[in-house]
């Protein structure tokens, strides 16, 4: 009779194991992993550079401005551009106070470890991901990544375009309230995004751009590029909350070549296909390509013609390798850069960007278009920005500017079923 009840009791015991665990497999089999903030990492340049002084046996806490919120988030950490393996001997989360400022809530500052141990050492060229932690986070809120390093990098890794300020203070303050005696830079480095598990219905758009997409000429701590907007628009409609947004901008960036950081095919397996939950793509690449190649003097005509050739072919790979991972590709149209005097350009220069304009508009091609010249242009004078759209360089748009082409993005084509999707055209003014 002990025999029989210990032999019930065990089975009971079993059976509410068994149940617990298929519970929680089939819970875990509704959630993934979704990119919520991301940034491109490039080799930093040496006017971006931190000093050897800066950075020994520094903490460094930088704000990031997430799309998505969730329960459960994950950092990654790059050493993608370092020369030897660079350790980090505590690294921290936690809810920034207010945008500006080096405070975090309290309450919230959590450590993350790294295949269980608090500290990591991250080879040269490699990027790592933190272990899961339970971290209640709203969307469209800012998070405090602070983490210390004993030793400074011979290189360094970084996104100098943060339009964000970061803050640098000697001493292990990762859990600190406050950095009062930091140093403050608008650079971020060695941080190169931010995962939030989701909801299997959940996925992210990355935007792969330059300097416009990356938002020169926004307004520091205030997140107005237009990826921002973006991102709070898909927030604020039912049909598209769930959606997340990757910025990939970098200044300088060309396609083809690189200059200001790797070119864009060359950062397109990285910066696309390896982001978590990508669903579609939005390119808005060439400006820069085509600007350089009369920065020096004018070229001859089969210099133009073999350039815009060469973006064309490019662009044909990007969405080739998309597709290849079930990605949309939505392209956009170059914006007029007649009249910004570091790249001198002529009637030659508007005849190129006017012919890729063309095959990107054209059906076939992308799986659909936002027409950013259309919305940015003159009327008058289409070669130009329109002048309340135009920061003053005749290149980079206004806070202004940059809120219309967040604004001009139709939330629609990320719906499935809409009469946008799969088509080439569409209307481009937001409705």
């Amino acid at each position: 009779m002990f025999f029989g009840m210990n032999f019930k009791h065990s089975q009971s015991v079993l059976i509410a194991f068994l149940v617990v665990l298929i519970c929680v497999s089939s819970a875990n089999a509704q959630r993934q992993w979704v990119g919520s903030w991301a940034a491109s990492q490039q080799l930093v340049e040496p006017h971006n550079s931190l000093s050897n002084d800066d950075l020994q046996g520094a903490t460094l806490r930088q704000i990031v401005h997430l799309s998505l919120g969730g329960t459960e988030i994950r950092v990654r950490l790059s050493n993608r551009y370092g020369a030897a393996p660079l350790r980090f001997t505590s690294v921290h989360v936690a809810k920034a106070l207010a945008a500006g400022s080096a405070q975090i809530e309290v309450a919230s500052d959590k450590p993350l470890s790294f295949s269980g141990k608090p500290d990591v050492t991250i080879p040269a060229g490699a990027d790592y991901a933190s272990d899961p932690v339970n971290f209640a986070i709203a969307p469209l809120s800012d998070l405090a990544i602070s983490f210390h390093l004993d030793q400074p990098p011979t290189q360094q890794t970084g996104h100098p375009g943060s339009r964000a300020t970061s803050y640098i203070e000697h001493g292990d303050f990762a859990s600190a309230p406050d950095l009062h005696d930091a140093k403050k830079v608008e650079h971020w480095y060695f941080i190169s995004g931010v995962d939030v598990l989701a909801a299997k219905n959940t996925s992210a758009i990355v935007i792969l751009g330059d300097s416009i997409t990356d938002g020169h000429g926004a307004t520091t701590d205030a997140n107005n590029r237009w990826p921002d907007v973006l991102a709070r628009r898909l927030r604020a409609a039912s049909g598209t909350r769930h959606l997340a947004v990757l910025n990939h901008g970098i200044g300088g960036n060309r396609i083809l070549l690189d200059g200001i950081g790797p070119n864009a095919m060359a950062r397109f397996n990285n910066d696309v296909l390896a982001q978590p939950g990508v669903k579609f793509l939005i390119v808005l690449e060439g400006i820069n390509d085509l600007g350089m190649l009369t920065h020096n003097s004018e070229t001859s005509p089969i210099e133009h013609e073999q350039l815009v050739h060469g973006l064309l072919a490019a662009y044909e790979q990007m969405i080739t390798r998309a597709h290849a991972h079930g990605i949309t590709v939505i392209g956009c149209t170059v914006t007029p850069f007649m009249g910004f005097s570091f790249y001198h350009p002529g009637p030659e220069s508007e005849a190129d960007r006017q012919a890729v304009n063309a095959w990107i508009r054209a059906p076939g091609h992308f799986d659909a278009v936002i027409d950013f010249d259309k919305i940015l242009q003159d009327p008058d004078h289409p070669d130009h920005y329109l002048a309340k759209y135009d920061s003053g360089d005749h290149l980079h748009p206004s806070p202004e500017g940059y809120a219309a082409m967040g604004n001009a993005v139709p939330l629609a084509l990320f719906i499935s079923g809409s009469r946008f999707r799969g088509k080439s055209r569409f209307r481009s003014d937001g409705k």
